[in-house]
């Protein structure tokens, strides 16, 4: 499999072929990531009271015995309307998924080598639009004739942020936040050169 090289005006000058580490990996250490990540980014906000926390109930609805009904302490009990709920979902879970440092190398990898065989993995030398303009980040979008597109640079800069930040089917990030979840998130993936080195230099 090749990542595909661009030129300046987003078109292809080359091919760059993966390392050999890249094929072969479990889909399931990319599955593993995504359900962590997407763990991870649940709100944990749903709670319901117990009988124990819902307010009244403190006197006993009826005698124990003589009326023909069933015994019952308080008007809090979860077969009460306004009662207790049992059972119910509480704010205090942890969502967290543990996934190994090997794990998401691999997971990683496992993403970047699916664009590269759908032909959507791109390197460039430098991803910068110094004007800080939409319109200039949209139309090296445009070039690249993708649905969304991951754009990943070394450090990014505050010019290229705003540029890119008003279109919807982009997102541009720095190198240390590249992880499986975004790379299998996006359609395609346009990454600097010298951030590509640096994941290659890993991947050996």
């Amino acid at each position: 499999m090749s990542a595909i090289v661009l030129n300046e005006k987003m078109e292809k000058a080359s091919e760059l072929a993966l390392p050999e580490s890249f094929s072969g990996i479990n889909p399931h250490n990319l599955y593993l990531y995504v359900k962590s990540a997407q763990a991870a980014m649940r709100a944990n906000t749903a709670t319901a009271k117990t009988r124990a926390e819902v307010r009244g109930g403190g006197r006993k609805p009826w005698a124990q015995k003589g009326g023909g009904r069933g015994r019952a302490g308080s008007r809090r009990d979860p077969s009460f309307v306004g009662g207790g709920k049992a059972w119910g979902p509480k704010n205090n879970r942890n969502y967290d998924l543990k996934v190994n440092k090997k794990q998401k190398k691999l997971a990683l990898n496992f993403a970047l080598n699916e664009h590269a065989q759908n032909g959507s993995l791109f390197i460039v030398d430098s991803i910068e639009i110094a004007s800080g303009k939409t319109k200039d980040a949209a139309a090296m979008f445009k070039a690249l004739n993708q649905r969304d597109t991951l754009f990943v640079k070394t450090v990014l800069d505050e010019q290229t942020y705003l540029a890119f930040q008003n279109i919807a089917s982009t997102y541009v990030i720095q190198e240390n936040e590249l992880n499986a979840y975004l790379a299998a998130n996006y359609r395609s993936l346009v990454i600097e050169k010298a951030v590509w080195e640096n994941l290659v230099g890993e991947a050996k």
